[in-house]
Order: structure tokens, then sequence, then C-alpha cells
């Protein structure tokens, strides 16, 4: 029985046609008047219901992407509606606290919620022209972000890991202790959980339970077992939230999105269903501008008060940052932080790899008012003090360390500090600002005063240890 494209009661169109199945895709025989994106009701012969949205409309077929999956699904007994809407989610600030699977259904045991307000999960356009600078610093307790990699409130700054790396605890801490300092506006996390195994969600689970941090926390979680089309609606949903809190609530939101590489498989998988020719490493073409659709709604608006800032994290395949999904996302945002397997086997935590890592922004957030005013100057010198001190770890295993000069044996004391004391803490430990410059010129003061050479005078009189 075939419909005649006219819309029914609700605005509904309804089709018993389905032309074939193919992967998690339907490809249901049309006349007009279905819209892209378009969200899809299929019921089953046997009355189950499942959700959908409209991929592609060409030549009198809508190709539907099927959120729980395809399978029991047939051809024939098979009716599909479509609704004539995007698919939304009701939002409200009750949501803080709560954790939901990737659709934003409750999965916490807890109540429903009573929406305050319905929104479309793909967001609102933005103009341009009234996005803010980001300019106020983000406390989040780490001292190799805070010191050297500076998070700025309305930035995009992802995380760069490989397989095995501590990523989610670090993401789990910085959701904790990030803080924007001398305001008195309410802080939020929105955390999505893209694909993540069973024990990795209750890791995250426990450890905001345990630390008290659950209450300004919303979490959505899409796990590994659950149908890949759920983890390409998972960030939209909660940034959906996160825009919601942001700009009606006036809160500063953190999204925390992890793993975008979970993410960019699903967009390969669905890509490979609807046969499209292929780009690098067989994902989509168009997998750059899909990513900057999550990526840019991050931000700050003229004349709102809260913000979206952002921080993705992505497993780096075979821990290339080549690869098709990091090399896209540092096009994108503002810079990146780069997790190291050197010194992560070493047993420093984070293992942040600070001469990769940058923040592109992070000189629009330091200095005067904001952190301290010698933190620019000492940032540049850590940077070019332990650059110098690989150069010569590396001349070492050539010539020997006791052919170095003395000075350069201060660099290699230098740098085994850097890395013992100012980038290794405990994932529990939550370091000011103010700390973490301390144990930064505690650091520098293992060098000699006239090789400071990046830091003013001013500040070595009042900072610099002398023996």
């Amino acid at each position: 029985m075939s419909r005649k494209g006219k819309r029914g009661i609700a605005g509904i169109l309804e089709s018993r046609e389905v032309e074939r199945i193919r992967g998690p895709l339907l490809f249901v025989k049309i006349a007009s008047g279905v819209a892209f994106d378009e969200l899809v009701e299929i019921e089953l012969s046997s009355g189950e219901k499942r959700r959908g949205r409209v991929l592609d409309i060409s030549s009198g077929v809508a190709v539907v992407q099927v959120f729980e999956g395809t399978t029991g699904i047939s051809t024939t007994g098979t009716t599909v509606r479509f609704l004539g809407k995007t698919l939304e989610i009701g939002v409200s600030e009750d949501m803080l606290g709560r954790i939901f699977n990737g659709l934003g259904d409750p999965i916490d045991g807890g109540p429903s919620v009573i929406a305050e307000e319905k929104r479309d999960v793909n967001g609102e356009p933005l103009n341009p022209a009234s996005r803010a600078y980001p300019k106020d610093f983000i406390q989040t307790g780490v001292s190799a972000i805070d010191g050297m990699n500076t998070l700025v409130r309305g930035q995009k700054l992802p995380i760069f890991s490989g397989g095995g790396l501590p990523h989610n605890v670090l993401a789990a801490q910085i959701a904790r202790q990030s803080v924007v300092r001398g305001e008195n506006e309410q802080f939020a996390v929105v955390f999505a959980a893209i694909g993540i195994k069973y024990d990795d969600f209750l890791f995250f689970r426990k450890f905001f339970e345990e630390t008290g941090a659950r209450s300004k926390v919303a979490m959505f979680v899409n796990l590994a077992n659950e149908p890949a089309m759920i983890r390409l609606m998972t960030p939209r949903v909660a940034l959906t939230l996160a825009e919601y809190l942001a700009y009606e609530r006036d809160m500063h939101v953190l999204a925390i999105i992890t793993d975008m590489t979970n993410y960019a498989e699903a967009l390969r998988e669905v890509s490979s269903a609807r046969e499209e020719i292929p780009g690098r490493q067989g994902y989509p073409g168009y997998m750059y501008s899909d990513l900057a659709s999550i990526y840019e709604r991050a931000g700050r608006v003229i004349g709102k008060k809260g913000s979206i800032t952002q921080m993705p994290i992505l497993s780096m395949p075979n821990d290339d940052i080549t690869h098709p999904i990091p090399d896209l996302t540092g096009y994108i945002t503002e810079g990146q932080i780069v997790l190291d397997r050197g010194l992560y086997n070493r047993g420093i935590y984070p293992p942040v790899n600070v001469l990769m890592s940058l923040s592109r922004l992070m000189k629009e957030g330091i200095g005067p008012g904001k952190t301290r005013e010698d933190h620019n100057d000492v940032y540049n010198q850590l940077y070019a003090a332990y650059s110098r001190a690989q150069e010569l770890r590396s001349l070492a295993t050539i010539i020997g360390e006791e052919s170095l000069s003395p000075t350069d044996k201060k660099y290699l004391r230098f740098s085994e500090a850097f890395e013992r004391t100012f980038i290794n803490q405990l994932p529990t430990e939550n370091r000011s600002i103010e700390e973490t410059l301390d144990i930064a010129w505690n650091v520098l003061s293992i060098l000699p005063e006239n090789e400071l050479t990046n830091i003013r005078p001013e500040h070595l009189q009042k900072y610099y240890k002398k023996s």
C-alpha cells in the first residue's frame, strides 16, 4: 500500500514500501514532502516501534538511519512514518546530576525529567558576528594544562590520546575540578561518552559520586554494545543541553566528549552503508564539516553571561597524530593536548607531552588579574628549557652524560624534576594556578639564573629561588 505524499493527521506521512535494508539503513519509497533530517518512526509487524531520521532523499527513495539498528526489521509488514519534525529533546536545569542514554532518556532509575522547553538536537544557527572572543581563564587543577596549555572559557581544546592511556581518568579529573575563578556564576559539566565499555561507564559514575561532583554533571552515555547509529546523536543531544544551560540559564558549561574516534567510526559505517565514495582511510569526504558541526557549538555569545567550553577526547589509532580524525580535529579546534606513551610508561600522570601540545588562546586567558603576572614568562621559559633538555637527553645517549658540561647536566636535572614534580600529580590532586606557578619556579631554580633569558628581571628578583 503506497501513500500519495500528503501529510495526514499531525503532519505525519506514512509508507509501507520498504525497498531494501542495508546495514543500519532503510530505503523507503516515498512520493514527496519528506525533508532531510526529519524524524521517523518505524513500526514492525510485531508492534515494536523504533526511531530514526532521514539521511537522504533522491529518486523517490528516502534513506532512513535507524537509531536502534535494523535487526528484526523486514521489508514486508513494516510501517514507516515521517513525523514532520527533527529530533528534539526536552531540556531542563534538573538534568544536572542525572544519567541519560545517547538519545536523552534517563537510565539512572530516576523519574523522567520535566522539560522546561524542547530543542532541536542539531542546535540553532549562530551568527558568527554575535560570537564573543574567548578570554577568561578556566582552572582545571592540572598543572600541565593550567601552566602550559591554559584552557580559556569558550575554547575548543581537544585531548589527543592513544589506546590504553589514561584519558578517561584525566577527563573525569577535569570534569570534577574545573572552575572559572573570580566569578559567582554557576559552573556545570555536560559529559558525553560515545561507544565506551561498560566498565568505563561504571568508572565515571563511581568517580563522580565519590568525589561529590555528580550534582554539577549531566552524563550522556552510549555503550559499545549499543547500535552505532546512536553514537552520531549522543554529542548532539549533550550539546543541546549545554546550549540551554549556557544561553538560557547563564551557566559556564564545560562539555567533555569522549571518544570522538568512536563517533568517526560510526560516521564511516553509515557512509559505507550508503555506498558513498570514501575519502582518506575510508572515512567520508564530509567528515571535516560533520566534525565542525559539533566542535563549533562551543563559544561565547555577545550579551549572554554563559558560555560553552569543549574538551573533546579522541584516541589516535596506532598513536598516529596524522590520522584523519586528529588531523581534521586540529584544523577546527584551537590547539590540542597530546598524551605521550613514553611518559606513561615511566609512571608520569597525566602523561602530557607539553612540546607537542598547544593552546592557541592561552595568552588571552593568562596574566595579571587572570592568573599571575609572571605566568607568560614562566611558560615561555619552561618550554624553552624543556626543549633544550630533550635535545641534551638525546645527545647524552650518544656521547655519555659525563661528557656534558656542568650547565648541561643541570638541564637534565631540570628535565627530570619538571616531569616528576610539575607534570606529575595525583588524579585526585587539585592544584591552584598559584601552586602550579610556584612548582614551576622551584623547577626553574635548578638552572643558573643567567640561563633564564625568557623571564623579565623583576619576576626573577621576586620568584627565583637562589641556592
